[in-house]
């Protein structure tokens, strides 16, 4: 597997690790940022463009829909952060603010910071341990 994807796995993958660590251990002020965040439509706008940046940049330089699970997983991640940024570039914060709801964020939310941090555990045990990658421990 290239290098690329070693690199993507384990920058995503520490990423949604502390990220959802993070989350486990300030519930209430993660959840009172992601309010204030729908409701300043000036800021979801500038976060749209940052993960429109990622987004882009992970799918033009990471665009593998084949050679294993986490290759593909990396790309999957890739697209979603691209359809994620143009959620929030274009829709409006009411519009914010209704998904939220309706995916239930609040009251669900340990479980989307499980889910977080599984994946994150995952892309990261990849990088660190696939075949071909200089850094892996054990040689796997």
């Amino acid at each position: 597997m290239s290098q690329r994807t070693a690199f993507l796995s384990k920058l995503i993958g520490l990423f949604c690790v502390l990220y959802s660590l993070s989350m486990f251990a300030h519930r209430q002020a993660a959840l009172d940022a992601v309010r204030a965040l729908v409701a300043e439509p000036g800021a979801l706008l500038v976060l749209g463009f940052v993960v429109l940046g990622l987004g882009v940049a992970i799918v033009l330089g990471h665009n593998v829909w084949s050679g294993g699970a986490l290759p593909v997983v990396v790309t999957i991640v890739g697209w979603l952060t691209l359809l994620k940024a143009l959620f929030l570039t274009f829709l409006a914060p009411a519009g914010a603010a209704a998904y939220l709801s309706a995916v239930r964020y609040e009251q669900l939310f340990y479980i989307y910071a499980g889910v977080t941090l599984a994946l994150g555990a995952y892309l990261t045990y990849g990088g660190f341990t696939m075949k071909g990658n200089p850094n892996a421990q054990g040689g796997r």
